[in-house]
């Protein structure tokens, strides 16, 4: 937001005192972790043939231009009804990777968990406004509600429990599939890119989410039951485009928590390419400790950790991404 409109830093999480020996500590609180000495970039041998972990060849991903001014942003829905698959971990490390190359970024935080503001080491409890304020407040402007995440060019629209009830209440109102799209359209003409985290299901906020974006990225899980449930999803998207969004494409799938080497693993790679071709992004997240690391210390992988393996994934996703969007987006 500009200055003078930005709304006071919410409290954050506060590293938990080393000489404290009473009860455990509360859940909102992280635990306390040493940052990693930096590493050397990990040399990865090539797989046979040039193929990439897809099975495909791997493209040739150009550094982004930068942007001469910001300001028609691309409001994108990260979106899978399973938990778990790494939607809200992409959220935080795709958005922190697009700032680096110059983007100005908000990440909308649309998650009652309000999993993706304690990523950034926010407390959503002791956060005064949230998204859900911004949804059913008349008086409640976006500058009230958004706040800087700890990353440069990246902001957050912070949630906590009470968006579960907007759901509900929702319901109730005129055009109620269009609420966000409408309180994010001032956030449109100051960024470059919106990204927002949705809630494991296919409810009313996820169509509020779908109705307000002009792509979707599908972050799914190499594992079995997170490939049966993509299809229920693509139905979901396909009715939405049909009925409130005709401007809503799929940018991507994304395959996460890949193990190359296990045969399950690349098996279901190999199902995911067959049943969505290239829509499947070359890019794939690989399983590593340091993500968890990371949510804990409150920051991106890519300023945690920012030579290891992980983040240089998100990178590569976040010139990928650049790569498929429209040049105007």
């Amino acid at each position: 937001m500009a200055d003078g409109g930005m709304a006071p830093e919410p409290h954050r999480i506060r590293p938990i005192d080393p000489r404290h020996h009473g009860d455990d500590p509360p859940v909102t609180e992280p635990l306390p972790f040493e940052r990693p000495a930096p590493a050397a970039p990990a040399e990865t041998a090539p797989d046979a043939g040039g193929l990439g972990p897809t099975g495909r060849p791997m493209p040739v991903l150009p550094e982004p231009a930068p942007v001469r001014s910001h300001g028609g942003a691309r409001v994108v829905a990260l979106c899978n009804q399973k938990g778990g698959v790494g939607k809200t971990t992409t959220t935080i490390n795709l958005g922190a990777a697009l700032a680096e190359y110059g983007r100005r970024v908000l990440l909308v935080d649309f998650d009652p968990q309000g999993s993706l503001s304690v990523g950034l080491g926010l407390n959503p409890h002791e956060t005064e406004l949230t998204v859900y304020n911004l949804l059913m407040e008349r008086d409640v402007t976006l500058a009230d509600v958004v706040v800087p995440s700890g990353v440069e060019g990246m902001d957050l629209l912070p949630s906590n429990i009470d968006l579960s009830a907007a759901e509900v209440q929702l319901v109730h109102e005129v055009a109620r599939e269009q609420t966000l799209q409408r309180v994010l359209a001032p956030a449109v003409a100051e960024y470059d890119v919106i990204l927002i985290d949705c809630q494991p299901s296919l409810g009313l906020l996820t169509v509020n989410a779908l109705t307000a974006s002009d792509g979707v990225i599908v972050p799914l899980e190499c594992e079995y039951f997170a490939l049966r449930g993509v299809a229920l999803l693509k139905t979901t998207i396909d009715k939405v485009c049909e009925r409130l969004n005709p401007r809503l494409q799929i940018d991507g799938v994304l395959g996460t928590m890949y193990d190359g080497r296990t045969l399950h693993s690349r098996e279901v790679m190999e199902r995911l390419v067959q049943a969505w071709g290239d829509t499947v992004f070359h890019t794939v997240i690989r399983r590593t400790v340091k993500f968890s690391d990371s949510t804990v210390a409150g920051e991106p992988i890519t300023t945690y950790a920012s030579s290891s393996a992980g983040a240089d994934s998100y990178r590569q996703l976040a010139r990928e991404v650049l790569a498929r969007w429209p040049h105007d987006a």
